[in-house]
């Protein structure tokens, strides 16, 4: 008999596999197996076998796996080999020899090759361990969390296996064999960057230089394009010193350094970076030339900021201020003292809408600061809002950058960022906050690495399945009692006016529901008026409360209390307060609450400044207000029938201030559109001082702008929801890889529901360039294909021209090398007819770099020296560098060696005194293979290493 892991999930008999069944019983056998000889409670079978929540029925289906289990070992005579499977009160075991587990095995026969002496012995036991290995490990089965971890760590196993015996053969001499075994590995894993430096010291020490650097620039790039880092200090160690043409250390030492301290793990590559200062086109065009150049840039990278580097401990703290007036709940704050201590702690804080939650865990990590000296993040998770909860990837992204990721080193997808944030966190003492979570799985992927990191997390659902994966600890909060009731209205008006009358006090307390919100905003309106008993408001509030259904909930106290405070708000805050519900986004500004209202930015202003008093609005950040959940969906009942105007509003306002912001950006670029039939222009539009102050409002505005362009598809507005996503186009040229892919495809939808061919052609143009980009060449072409006939159809000659250049970009890259040559073509005379000097030069560019690919130099020179002589600025220095090396490459084509060699070295030259690596390295890599100069070598050399070791 035999249990086998390394594979399918199977126990092999002499009679053949045992019928285990469904995917659950092999997952129970998989949990039993990896705790072989150790009792496994029914809760962790439980998170094995579901992934989230449970059935109801979980124990019951549990117990009968195990005993249909249990017959199957019993029938095939299981005892005979001591194996056992029993229970042992609210757990079940598993006893096995562990020589009958193949993953036990293979971590023997790993302690066994460590402790050999000859590198030819340790050959044998690692390709003895490996051959154990039939398929991923645990196949067949259903991964709950513990599985999923479990697979991975084996794998992990597997591979850190594979590159010892690679460099093991190494040792032997035998490179090429150590090349073999890695190359189909690394094909398997191609962001596994300690197999590929493996596989490129290989190559290198088996004479296969050129094959190393190749790997080398292949991993780079599919690591800028997958996870938007750089190499990492393994990868660019081999690649240095491939470069120096240096043989290494013997490999034998570093092998039996790596056995001894277990699974490896996959490196990872720095994320600390120099932020490229270079700013995008001002078109939407994909810059950069058809062998893979970056974005062509207007401002010089010497504008950049200094980099940063988050490996160093840097104290962060996004936490919002400690709340006002904060009273009681001893017991909790004590419960969630006693809950954070322990390893790796998570606490949950849960209760209902208006109890304090938010309010409990701020009051409790603004007390404990001192715990957490490498500092504090905190997220509001949106659970519970109509305006949707913000992106994983979004919430990570605000973690990584403060935890001083530069922009451009986050990675883009959700999982690579969870696990960089989670490196990140590996070895700090920070707290994170997670407020309002709606379910288990958004908080798990947010949780930090490191054991001495606290995690407090608030809800209004339990969250049981947190409480099972990550033995989260809940501390329950519940309405306050009347006496911490009275205490908080004392905390706002004064003991004085409390224990003048602590009947009336406690009765509001209670009327109020024992909710702080409601509590809250009832003394706000009693601190404004002395003269008011508190007997006769609670009156009033139990009159109201009788007879109040504003809002779809369960706080009545909540809505009663909401009534009587705006009823008593001068006309224009209440106008103010009943227009913000139906504003689409999460937060507003004086502007965006004006273009709501009808008013000016300074009225607004006041009226918001009004409004937080009464505690209706928090400001969050200077200039930047928030509503409750509950209080946005009351102020919305309030003027239901001007729901339509006040998002035309707010949508004809951002459109106007996207507007100025992208000229601000990009000044003198195209204008995207005219402005839409019924515009509203707002009293006052948002100046910017220059392109940061611009670029950083577009990126503070994303999600707002996004929410309103979902609403104004949802209200039929659509000739504003592919409006207000183009605006965006200088950010998305900015970090054309941030995920805007769905929100274009939004804008498509708009402007195909409004028949609109203008739009849609230059919606697909941005659309087509962005899927480029993202390394989806396919799917772009067949949506480019479309958008030159609409840009004619449309009467858009520089939308067809922009539109044929990023077609002819994407064919190039498909191999359509003459489809894409005639595109270009096109594009150029339809530039030169509108007159449009910037748009031609970005063709010419283009056009040229495929008639070099097309070996027709003498062409390809000329398109370059005419897209030189339209002018370019100064500080286009990427584009001239890109001219110049076409210019250089085309003289070296037609013979002419010293005007190539000059022109090649003026095109590095400029792309050293610019920052721009990338650029120099392609012009001096030609230099190299054209002259013996040792100075091209050597500054070759320096400029590929600041490439590959740049942060």
């Amino acid at each position: 008999m035999e249990f086998r892991l390394l594979g399918t999930v199977a126990v092999e008999t002499y009679t053949g596999p045992l019928p285990l069944g469904p995917a659950k019983r092999r997952s129970l056998l998989a949990a039993l197996l990896l705790s072989a000889n150790t009792p496994v409670s029914v809760g962790r079978l439980t998170d094995s076998l579901w992934d989230d929540t449970p059935p109801s029925q979980a124990r019951g289906v549990i117990q009968g796996h195990v005993s249909r289990l249990r017959a199957l070992l019993v029938g095939a005579d299981a005892e005979a080999y001591g194996v056992e499977l029993a229970t042992l009160g609210d757990a079940y075991v598993l006893r096995a020899p562990e020589t009958l587990v193949d993953a036990q095995r293979f971590e023997e026969l790993l302690m066994l090759a460590r402790e050999q002496r000859s590198p030819g012995d340790t050959v044998l036991m690692l390709k003895e361990a490996l051959s154990l290995w039939q398929g991923p490990a645990l196949s067949g089965a259903f991964a709950g969390p513990p599985l999923k971890a479990a697979a991975h760590s084996l794998e992990e196993s597997r591979l850190a296996t594979v590159e010892l015996l690679a460099r093991t053969y190494g040792t032997l001499g035998e490179h090429h064999r150590a090349a073999a075994l890695l190359s189909a590995e690394t094909a398997a894993h191609p962001l596994r960057e300690s197999l590929a430096a493996e596989l490129m010291l290989a190559l290198y020490r088996a004479g296969r230089q050129s094959e190393a650097l190749d790997r080398f620039h292949r991993t780079r790039r599919l690591l800028a394009d997958e996870l938007g880092i750089d190499p990492g200090p393994k990868l660019a160690d081999a690649y240095a010193l491939i470069l120096r043409g240096d043989p290494g250390p013997s490999a034998a030492p570093a092998a039996r350094a790596r056995v001894s301290s277990g699974p490896a793990v996959p490196s990872t590559a720095s994320p600390a970076s120099t932020e490229v200062g270079a700013v995008p086109v001002a078109e939407p065009p994909g810059a950069g030339d058809t062998a893979g150049a970056p974005p062509v840039v207007r401002h010089p990278p010497s504008s950049a900021q200094p980099a940063v580097h988050p490996a160093d401990p840097l104290p962060v703290d996004l936490l919002p201020r400690a709340p006002r007036g904060f009273q009681g709940r001893t017991a909790e704050l004590a419960a969630l003292t006693r809950a954070a201590a322990g390893e790796s702690p998570v606490c949950l804080v849960t209760g209902p809408a208006g109890v304090g939650k938010t309010a409990l865990a701020l009051q409790w990590a603004h007390r404990n600061e001192a715990l957490f000296p490498d500092g504090r993040l905190f997220a509001d998770l949106r659970g519970f809002s109509e305006a949707g909860e913000p992106a994983q990837i979004d919430v990570l992204r605000e973690f990584l950058l403060a935890l001083g990721v530069p922009p451009r080193r986050v990675p883009e997808s959700a999982p690579a960022a969870a696990a960089l944030f989670r490196s990140l966190t590996g070895r700090r003492r920070l707290l994170v906050v997670l407020d309002n979570a709606r379910d288990s799985a958004t908080v798990r992927a947010l949780l930090p690495g490191g054991t001495d990191c606290v995690t407090l997390v608030t809800s209004r659902h339990r969250l049981e399945g947190l409480i099972a994966s990550d033995a989260a600890r809940p501390v329950p909060l519940d309405t306050l009692e009347a006496d911490d009731g009275t205490a908080l209205l004392a905390g706002v008006l004064g003991e004085e006016r409390v224990l003048a009358e602590p009947v009336a006090a406690r009765r509001l307390a209670e009327l109020c529901g024992g909710l702080p919100l409601a509590l809250r905003v009832t003394a706000a309106r009693l601190a404004g008026r002395p003269q008011w008993t508190l007997a006769a408001l609670a009156d009033e509030l139990a009159d109201e409360r009788g007879r109040l259904a504003f809002l779809d909930v369960d706080d009545t106290g909540v809505a009663a209390a909401l009534r009587l405070t705006v009823q008593h708000l001068p006309p224009d805050a209440v106008h103010q307060f009943a227009r913000l519900g139906h504003h689409p986004g999460g937060h507003v500004d004086p502007y965006a609450a004006a273009s709501l209202a009808g008013t000016g930015p300074v009225a607004a202003a006041a009226a918001l400044e009004r409004l937080a008093a009464a505690h209706l609005v928090s400001e969050t950040a200077p200039g930047r207000w928030v509503l409750h959940d509950l209080v946005r969906l009351y102020a919305r009942g309030l003027d239901p029938a001007a729901a339509r105007e006040a998002l035309v509003g707010v949508l004809d306002h951002g459109i106007a201030t996207a507007l100025a912001a992208a000229d601000t950006a990009e000044p003198g670029g195209e204008p995207c559109f005219v402005l839409p039939d019924g515009f509203r222009r707002p009293a006052a539009v948002r100046d910017f001082a220059d392109r940061a102050e611009a670029m950083r409002w577009l990126s503070a505005e994303r999600e707002n702008l996004a929410l309103a362009a979902q609403a104004a598809r949802d209200a039929g507005l659509e000739d504003r929801a592919w409006r207000i996503i183009l605006l965006q186009w200088p950010q998305v040229v900015w970090r054309v890889r941030d995920n805007w892919t769905p929100l274009l495809e939004l804008a498509l939808e708009s402007a195909r529901a409004g028949k609109d061919a203008y739009a849609e052609s230059r919606v697909l143009t941005l659309l087509g360039w962005v899927l480029t980009e993202e390394g989806r060449a396919a799917e772009a072409a067949a949506l480019l294909e479309h958008s030159p006939r609409l840009a004619r159809e449309a009467g858009d000659p520089l939308g067809e021209a922009t539109a044929l250049i990023n077609l002819a970009v994407v064919r190039a890259e498909l191999g359509e090398l003459p489809a894409a040559t005639e595109n270009c073509a096109r594009a150029v005379e339809l530039a030169r007819r509108e007159e449009d000097r910037h748009t031609e030069m970005l063709a010419l560019q283009h056009l040229a770099r495929m008639r070099l690919t097309a070996r027709r130099p003498e062409e390809a020179l000329a398109h370059a020296r005419t897209a030189l002589d339209l002018g370019p600025e100064h500080e286009e220095a990427a584009r001239r560098s890109l001219l110049l090396a076409i210019c250089g490459e085309a003289h070296l084509a037609l013979g002419q060696e010293d005007d190539g060699v000059r022109l090649l070295d003026r095109a590095a030259r400029e792309a050293e005194d610019a920052g721009y690596d990338e650029g120099a390295v392609r012009a001096l890599e030609v230099l190299v293979r054209t002259t013996a100069e040792p100075s091209y070598r050597v500054r070759h050399e320096r400029s590929a290493l600041r490439l590959a070791t740049a942060p």
